[in-house]
């Protein structure tokens, strides 16, 4: 049986440059180095938030990399939703806006099975890979061809890190990386008018540590940081 938990939570940013400044203005720390992405044309800065709440987690900061084109096959959509015009144009008035979150899963086929079975349709699974200064990442992840997150955010993607042959537990993750950054997150929370439909994906892919509520769609991420309690919403982006 598959078991699930909060990977990552992904803020979109206009600019890594305006993701920088806003995570030091908002969280009181500077973000860890990241990556790029050929496949899908972005790049991140990262950093750990792991806890006692969520002990395998931590933080991207992603946004569109300039003048690069997805190697992508033509016609599909980059992650998160992040050709979306009115999230980018959102998030270049406003400010990084928390979008979504990404959970890693014992078996990514088996989980997006489980999900299709509720007609809930995650998307292919990807498989890609970036080179750190310590490890080769790799990982196999959902994305569909229309980029939508779904759920406003709310029902995650998914993600298996390693080779499909091996035990994700032991797989190179990101957090290995990272030492600790002073934030940490103490509780994610998804409101939804429809909350029945996520509570049964959830339990499809065995997500269990995140709090699903009805109401208007919002995604809240309460973090500890240097500068006290901050709680990040996406207020239905």
């Amino acid at each position: 049986m598959n078991t699930a938990q909060v990977d990552h939570l992904v803020v979109v940013a206009h600019s890594l440059a305006q993701g920088l400044q806003w995570c030091e203005a908002t969280l009181g720390i500077t973000p860890g180095p990241g990556g790029e992405h050929p496949l899908m044309g972005t790049h991140n800065r990262l950093f750990s938030v792991a806890g006692q709440s969520h002990k395998r987690t931590y933080f991207e900061i992603i946004a569109l990399q300039p003048g690069i084109i997805p190697t992508r096959a033509p016609g599909t959509q980059r992650w998160f939703d992040m050709d979306d015009k009115l999230l980018q144009a959102a998030v270049a008035k406003n400010g990084p806006q928390l979008v979504h979150f990404v959970a890693s899963v014992t078996g990514v086929v088996t989980a997006v099975k489980a999900l299709a079975a509720l007609g809930l349709d995650r998307g292919q699974v990807v498989e890609a890979s970036r080179q750190t200064a310590q490890a080769l990442l790799k990982w196999r992840i959902t994305v569909r061809d229309d980029g939508q997150r779904l759920f406003y955010g709310g029902l995650p993607t998914l993600i298996q890190w390693g080779d499909p042959s091996e035990d994700p537990a032991q797989a190179a993750h990101p957090l290995d990386a990272m030492p600790p950054s002073g934030v940490t997150l103490e509780a994610l929370q998804v409101n939804h008018p429809r909350p029945e439909k996520l509570l049964a994906g959830y339990a499809a892919i065995g997500l269990t540590n995140v709090a699903v509520t009805s109401g208007a769609p919002n995604l809240i991420a309460t973090l500890q940081t240097p500068r006290g309690r901050v709680i990040l919403e996406s207020k239905g982006i």
